[in-house]
């Protein structure tokens, strides 16, 4: 039987960051608008941290029955090391959608936007269809869609509008950077297993692309992602704040390009402190222009 550090590793935590990032740059849109609703804020954050260990832990589940996980050099995989029973960690992941949902119920319920239901119930047949199924798309190469669409588009969006009912341009790019993040996340992860995945017939968007093109996809994803504040920088200047992680980011770019197998584990920790980060920065620039600081400077120098 698995001891709670073991399920606590087993939830992988260091990909958390994914789900706190749209909720945080999601409220801070709405924010920016006058409509930044904490409570709402609160059970976006809990359907989206629920969604992420239940995945994690069906991941867990349908790859170690399937023999997928075997002489993987990643984190610790409760089924496929023996720890836990393959029944019990199904459950686990079954009980974190339950919870997902329920957080979701109530936030659909106090927003009044009963079409969202459609959207969450998506999003967990989603999360288990990634690994889970006969047929699981993300042995085909397409978990990288799900990824950009469910903890970037629909996350940071969902944030935004069921407090303010409407989507602004911050909203947009932090989604769609957020999103690419987290492919970039998932791309470092596969590029780290093609050999074993190859070999087990799970045929990911790495695996399709081949090691140095999904190296290169990877930097691709994490630079994009950031040079798209630019978008926002015309009527809000201090979104530029959000550059400051082009430096780190070329790093983790560096490692993914160079280093090989175990050396790579550090770059998915790495992503979603990037996320995270992102997102607090796009909090903070938003804060500064609500407080209209660069045009009291001008006013100051200028007298206009």
């Amino acid at each position: 039987m698995a001891t709670p550090a073991e399920w606590i590793e087993g939830a992988r935590l260091r990909t958390l960051p994914l789900a706190i990032a749209p909720i945080i740059a999601g409220s801070a849109a709405a924010y920016e608008i006058d409509a930044f609703k904490p409570w709402y804020a609160f059970l976006a954050f809990l359907v989206a941290f629920f969604l992420q260990v239940g995945v994690n832990y069906a991941n867990d589940y349908s790859d170690g029955i399937k023999g997928t996980d075997e002489g993987r050099v990643g984190p610790m995989r409760l089924v496929g090391s023996g720890a836990a029973s393959a029944k019990s960690v199904k459950y686990a992941a079954f009980l974190c959608f339950g919870l997902a949902m329920c957080s979701g119920l109530i936030l659909v319920a106090l927003a009044n936007q009963w079409w969202f239901l459609a959207i969450g119930a998506s999003a967990v047949f989603a999360a288990w269809g990634y690994t889970g199924g006969e047929h699981p798309y993300g042995y085909m190469g397409l978990g990288d869609i799900f990824v950009f669409v469910y903890f970037g588009l629909v996350a940071t969006l969902g944030t935004l509008y069921t407090q303010s009912h409407e989507l602004t341009v911050t909203g947009w790019v932090s989604a769609i950077a957020i999103g690419l993040i987290s492919c970039a996340l998932l791309m470092a992860n596969n590029v780290r297993d093609i050999p074993t995945d190859r070999k087990s017939g799970k045929l990911t968007l790495a695996v399709r692309l081949g090691d140095w093109r999904a190296r290169i996809a990877y930097c691709a994803e994490m630079l994009i992602a950031l040079l798209l504040g630019a978008f926002v920088v015309p009527h809000n200047p201090w979104f530029l704040v959000t550059f400051i992680l082009l430096g780190p980011t070329v790093h983790s770019c560096v490692t993914v390009l160079f280093k090989q197998g175990p050396a790579l584990i550090p770059v998915l920790k790495q992503a979603g402190i990037v996320a995270l980060i992102y997102s607090i920065l796009v909090a903070i620039s938003v804060w500064l222009h609500g407080l209209n600081l660069l045009s009291n400077t001008v006013e100051v120098f200028t007298g206009y």
